[in-house]
């Protein structure tokens, strides 16, 4: 996993080697991360083709306190 801030977002970023195929459709897990995700102005991507690797990244709004 790497975690690193790019001007106000903080970016999180999951590899693995898997088959792939991993999406966002209605139903699966990483759909219902997404709908998180946009709920506080935050973006889910997935870079899954067949045959793999996936890539997942999280994005979300940086707030400092």
């Amino acid at each position: 996993m790497e975690i690193w801030r790019s001007a106000d977002r903080l970016l999180l970023q999951v590899r693995d080697d898997g088959q792939g195929g991993a999406s966002t459709d209605s139903g699966s897990g990483l759909a219902g991360l997404a709908e998180r995700l946009g709920s506080v102005d935050g973006l889910l991507v997935v870079d899954s083709p067949a045959g793999g690797p996936t890539t997942i990244t999280a994005e979300l709004p940086w707030r400092d306190r």
